[in-house]
């Protein structure tokens, strides 16, 4: 049998006793089953105990006070030394009686019994087996009664369940003595000297911090495994206490001692700093106090500024809202407050940059020029938004850069395509993780100068989400009356851009917020026409292209009817980005030639254009002279320019019904309704018997199927096919037209007239009608694109039908 000081067993002190006075016995497996072979005895006298509970094989010291227990130990002592020892219910009850104890409890042996100074009897006591109070027999001079014993159900010494929580307890219990200062560190050594598994389970459960209820339910579990299991449990609890007990007395010792510490360590930060070479916080408060003074800030900033800066001076700067505070602070110093570069007012010069940059665009340049003109004269012009629309690759986006050289000012460019949170222009409030300020005003710092000119690329491409609206949000930005004091939510200032020079690039205006295009002054970029195309790729795209792939003009020539041919046969877009791509193949052929020293012909022909970029495939916009009646020529407006459409219409026998295919969308189906019944309406005009609606079915196309169309344009177009579809005679050779119609025979105007009308010269295409209205349209296009064209203007469908339709009925036609 092993022994160890009474000391170590238990975290309770004992008065009065000497430390190694006697040494208590520890029970081995050997000795616990020599215990659970003793018989328990039939009688046993009963100790009740106040403030504990007893547990098989546990040895604790208690102090007896009362009568009946002083007696009971003094009889037990000089007899048996074997006692029944049982949990009050109430430990308030001085004398208490058979319903105030538990009816299971310990059976003990007495080891020592010893007088303390006090006047007190300390007893120190060993539990033995559970036993269960069968009967009470005597009250007086003590309590004594029958017994059984209580048995226990245990697992398999081998059971590894069981050896797993055996190991946990353990585990936990040299944690638990690790965390708690009340626990002498030998009780390590007792945990580690105990060899049987259930008496570890019984001194770990006498020994954790419970009250007796709880003590006496570990007690009464009959399971060694199930207890096992309980005990863990409880020892989770107090071990997770123990170390919220141990960080709150950390914490409030490290804030004690905190101040003092941050003493210390910003005086050797100091030092150190010093030793470097490296800037303190004291410098560079100081270096933002210089800089702060160089910058031309009003009243209002400036004092901003000051009280900002003086509260970082108070922040302890290893705290995350300092550096959030230093970046704002560096903000409003990067920022180019009332900071103006120089604007350049050589007209002349300007109109040359821009003349040298793009052709054509005429438009676009004057409008540039008138603003110079004004500014110059005025020299405090709020700057206007101008929205350049049109399609795709016709130099919107480029044409900023130009204007900024020509300005003299600094250029930006902000691509809005798909943007769809509204932060990204106004900004992040500051007190949010990763806070930063909106794309607008970072732009303003990147540029240096609070008026450059700044591109917001693809404006009609704004989406909105759950982030907000970033188009609204634009409206502040690009409101003349109302950007001298854009609020950045980072910034938490206004700030002014009414300085700034915007220009807002676009391919559909529908897509763009009413309100927003309300506030832009639109310029329409229309497309170019072969001749421009072909002098943009001689000035700009050919020389650009054997710049990039590290050739010079002496290597690649192409001629201008060469230049007509690639435009006409590869490209059909109102831009010149496929041109652009076209040229690049021709390059890249050059190349690859001298790379591999072949021989090439530098000067290109007709057939090395086909041999290299294959043969022309985009003739669909060339006139078919056709010979049938019902199909008339009409001109459209698309996403990538001016285009043009056929309207083919046939009869059939049938009851009058009216089919339309082509993929339309409503307002041409209405047009095409409109037509019909203005034609019944006025059948004896045209000389058309009324009788024929009744007798045949009228089925309208309009190529190419696959291609979503819609618009009002192609009104006095399904007209004429259809009065030349009745009266089966042909509409005029190289003939197109353009307009809406009402139903009463009005032809009303249309727009994207210059579109239409380069669409209509590329067709080879003679003779336009248009309204009259649209005439105004015709004046303001140079003379040089109308060389070649007739136009009609036309008020009522009765002229368009007088100009556009034959007197002769065509060959074989049908007998209606």
């Amino acid at each position: 049998m092993s022994t160890i000081k009474f000391k170590s067993l238990d975290n309770m002190s004992l008065q009065g006793l000497e430390e190694d006075a006697e040494l208590i016995p520890l029970l081995t497996p050997e000795d616990e089953e020599e215990m659970n072979r003793e018989n328990l005895p039939e009688t046993l006298p009963i100790l009740p105990l106040r403030n504990t509970v007893l547990f098989p094989g546990v040895v604790i010291p208690i102090t007896a006070g009362r009568d009946k227990s002083i007696n009971l130990i003094k009889d037990a002592n000089n007899g048996s030394k074997v006692i029944g020892v049982v949990s009050q219910k109430d430990e308030s009850v001085e004398n208490p009686t058979v319903k105030d104890i538990n009816s299971l409890g310990t059976v003990a042996r007495i080891l020592r019994v010893l007088q303390m100074p006090d006047g007190n009897t300390t007893v120190i006591i060993q539990g033995k087996k559970r036993f269960e109070i069968s009967e009470v027999i005597t009250e007086k001079p003590y309590m004594t009664a029958t017994i059984r014993e209580a048995h226990e159900t245990r697992p398999d010494q081998n059971d590894e369940e069981f050896l797993a929580i055996i190991d946990s307890i353990k585990e936990l219990a040299y944690q638990i003595i690790k965390d708690n200062p009340n626990i002498p560190s030998e009780a390590t050594f007792a945990i580690k000297n105990i060899q049987s598994n259930s008496f570890l389970i019984n001194f770990v459960s006498s020994n954790l911090n419970l009250d007796v209820e709880e003590k006496q339910k570990l007690l009464e579990i009959p399971d060694l495994q199930e207890r096992a299991l309980a005990t863990l449990k409880y020892m989770n609890l107090e071990l997770q206490k123990l170390e919220l007990k141990n960080d709150i007395q950390s914490k409030v010792r490290s804030d004690m001692d905190q101040q003092q510490r941050e003493y210390f360590l910003h005086q050797q930060m100091k030092t150190i700093q010093e030793e470097l070479g490296v800037m303190s916080y004291e410098e560079e408060f100081e270096e933002m106090h210089k800089r702060a003074k160089k910058k031309k800030w009003d009243k209002k900033v400036k004092e901003h500024f000051t009280k900002e800066l003086a509260k970082m001076q108070r922040m302890n700067p290893q705290v995350a809202e300092y550096s959030i505070q230093r970046n704002y602070l560096d903000l409003f110093l990067d920022l180019p407050w009332n900071e103006y570069s120089k604007d350049k007012f050589d007209l002349k010069r300007a109109q040359k940059i821009l003349d040298r940059d793009h052709y054509g665009l005429e438009d676009v340049k004057r409008r540039i020029v008138e603003y110079l003109a004004v500014l110059k004269l005025r020299n405090d012009m709020k700057s206007p938004i101008l929205c350049l629309y049109g399609p795709p690759g016709v130099g919107k986006t480029s044409l900023g850069k130009s204007v900024a050289e020509a300005l003299g000012r600094e250029y930006v460019r902000m691509s809005l395509g798909g943007l769809r949170d509204e932060a990204e222009i106004r900004g992040h409030r500051k007190t949010y993780i990763g806070a930063m300020p909106g794309r607008i005003v970072q732009s303003i710092k990147k540029a240096g100068t609070s008026n450059p000119v700044f591109i917001l690329d693809e404006i009609d491409k704004l989406s909105n989400s759950h982030q907000g609206d970033p188009s609204s949000a634009m409206l502040e930005v690009l409101d003349p009356e109302q950007n001298n004091e854009f609020y950045d939510n980072f910034l938490e200032m206004g700030y002014d851009l009414s300085k700034v020079m915007f220009i807002a690039t676009a391919n559909n205006l529908g897509t763009i917020q009413p309100a927003l295009r309300d506030r832009m002054e639109i310029i329409n970029v229309t497309g170019y026409t072969i001749e421009e195309k072909v002098e943009i790729a001689k000035k700009h795209l050919l020389p650009k292209q054997l710049k990039e792939h590290g050739l010079s003009s002496t290597h690649l020539k192409i001629g201008k009817p060469q230049l007509e041919k690639i435009v006409e046969g590869y490209t059909r877009e109102s831009g010149v980005r496929t041109l652009e791509k076209q040229l690049a193949k021709m390059v890249r052929y050059a190349a690859k030639n001298i790379a591999t020293d072949e021989e090439y012909e530098v000067k290109v022909t007709n057939q090395v254009i086909e041999d290299v970029l294959g043969p022309p495939r985009l003739e669909r916009d060339k006139y078919e002279n056709n010979q049938v009646a019902g199909v008339v020529t009409g001109l459209a407006w698309t996403s990538v320019g001016g285009d043009i459409l056929f309207i083919e219409s046939i009869l059939s026998k049938g009851k009058g019904l009216l089919n339309i295919t082509g993929n339309l969308g409503k307002v041409m189906k209405e047009s095409a309704t409109i037509a019909m019944e203005y034609i019944k309406s006025n059948a004896e005009s045209f000389g058309i018997d009324p009788d024929v609606f009744e007798q045949y079915n009228v089925h309208i196309h309009v190529p190419e199927g696959a291609t979503p169309k819609d618009g009002p344009s192609a009104g006095i177009t399904m007209l004429t096919s259809l009065v030349s579809l009745f009266t089966q005679r042909k509409v005029k050779k190289s003939l197109a037209m353009t307009g809406e119609i009402t139903l009463r025979g009005k032809v009303l105007p249309v727009g994207g007239i210059k579109e239409k009308i380069l669409a209509a010269k590329r067709a080879k295409i003679k003779e336009i009608i248009l309204c009259e209205e649209n005439r105004k349209d015709i004046q303001e296009i140079k003379e040089e694109y109308l060389k070649g064209l007739t136009f009609h203007y036309v008020s009522d469908m009765s002229e368009v039908i007088e100009i556009a339709i034959t007197k002769q009925q065509v060959k074989n036609a049908k007998k209606l």
